[in-house]
């Protein structure tokens, strides 16, 4: 691990000690509040949110109780996303985001413009969700022809796959870690992470982007190691989930030192 990316986990590691216990008392009382709804039960505030964005946002969580990453567990909970929305929308938030990619691309293209909407006439408010954040940030950094590494099984890896020609891309490699359940094996290494998310793109050197998909791997501190040894835009759930949210609140998602994206804002 570099000098640079020991730095960033350390400060990741120190906010995760104020993320996983955040309220919507933190902050200024004027900022605005970005809620968030993850696949898990309980979720806290993830601490590459207050990394990120340590002003001028709050954040509120929540979660819908998503047990295994399969088609089989989505469709168990995927009814209660609007309303752990109008939940959110009752504590005072001022834009929705939900923070679950396979969650939100498993039923293709359609569904997930549908569901932004059903949230949107829910709640009153713009709504955007980890897939929709995906295909923005890889069209805002010029990515066309993808090298896809993510957390999934094969069949939930093809449904990206899927999601994302449907969105427009052409997807070179899509490569899946075969995780269902983060409980069932050890944690991902960050090496791991790094080592994997680097081999999609040399399995397509022709590749102008990569992404990493899946909200749980926590990507923020590899976006700016990874881009330089593939030489191309990285896009990943989390951190550009978190850009897309926060630029409903009419702030720019700017978050220095993150990679291409995330440092222009």
């Amino acid at each position: 691990m570099t000098d640079t990316s020991r730095r960033n986990f350390l400060k990741i590691a120190s906010a995760g000690i104020a993320g996983a216990t955040m309220s919507i008392s933190a902050g200024a009382a004027s900022d605005p509040i970005l809620g968030l709804i993850f696949p898990p039960a309980n979720a806290p505030v993830p601490p590459e949110a207050n990394l990120m964005y340590p002003s001028g946002v709050r954040f509120l969580a929540t979660g819908v109780g998503l047990e295994r990453m399969t088609p089989e567990g989505y469709d168990q909970v995927v009814g209660r996303i609007v309303p752990a929305a109008q939940r959110l929308a009752a504590e005072g938030a001022n834009a929705i985001a939900v923070m679950g990619t396979s969650l939100t691309f498993y039923k293709g293209s359609a569904f997930n413009q549908q569901l932004k909407e059903s949230i949107a006439k829910a709640t009153g408010l713009p709504s955007t969700t980890m897939s929709t954040a995906i295909v923005e940030g890889l069209k805002a950094v010029g990515g066309r022809r993808l090298a896809v590494a993510t957390a999934y099984n094969e069949e939930v890896s093809q449904r990206l796959g899927a999601f994302l020609e449907e969105s427009g891309f052409e997807v070179l490699v899509v490569k899946g870690m075969g995780i269902e359940r983060f409980a069932d094996r050890p944690p991902v290494t960050s090496e791991e992470l790094l080592n994997s998310s680097a081999g999609v793109w040399q399995a397509a050197p022709k590749a102008d982007a990569v992404l990493i998909s899946c909200g749980a791997l926590k990507t923020l501190e590899l976006l700016a190691p990874l881009e330089q040894r593939c030489n191309v835009p990285v896009v990943s759930s989390l951190p550009h989930a978190l850009w897309a949210g926060v630029r409903l609140l009419g702030l720019s998602g700017r978050a220095p030192g993150y990679g291409t994206l995330l440092s222009r804002g």
